[in-house]
Order: structure tokens, then C-alpha cells, then sequence
């Protein structure tokens, strides 16, 4: 399941807010424009963290910003930074 889950809200910013997710996707398919089909619908915006957890590989974590939105309602997210 591709949908992260909105754990911190950033108010009256734009930007900032903090999203989870578990998937056993790499960063490099994390990171490839798009990711998140729905993600403008849920509301995530440019400058938002998401925090992938690893459910299989030996990093825990991955830290992702949205680096930009895109007219098919999808977002486009930075590299992944391993969190060990």
C-alpha cells in the first residue's frame, strides 16, 4: 500500500508536515517522480517530510522530502537519506 499516513501537521505553514509509510520498496523506487499517486488528495505539499520504514532490508528508515507536485494529483519525492 503506497499511502502514507500523516503523523505531524505543520499549522498555518505550508510545508513541513511529516508522513510514515512501511514498504519494502527501495529509495531508488521511491524516489522515481510520482511515487505517491494520490499524494496532493491527501495533502501533502512541498517541503513535507515522509519517513519510509524498511520492512525488510537492514536499514530501518529512509528520510524523503516532496520536492514538487505534479498535475496528475501525484508528488515527486527527494532521494532517500538512510536512517540506521
Amino acid at each position: 500500500d503506497r499511502t502514507p499516513a500523516l503523523i505531524a501537521q505543520m499549522v498555518g505553514k505550508n510545508g513541513a508536515s511529516v508522513w510514515q509509510f512501511d514498504s519494502t520498496d527501495s529509495p531508488s523506487e521511491v524516489s522515481q517522480s510520482g511515487y505517491f499517486a494520490n499524494g496532493v488528495a491527501l495533502g501533502m505539499k512541498v517541503g513535507d517530510m515522509v519517513t519510509q520504514i524498511d520492512t525488510v532490508g537492514a536499514t530501518i528508515h529512509h528520510m524523503y522530502t516532496v520536492k514538487s507536485l505534479n498535475s496528475d494529483g501525484s508528488v515527486n519525492l527527494s532521494d532517500g537519506t538512510a536512517i540506521n
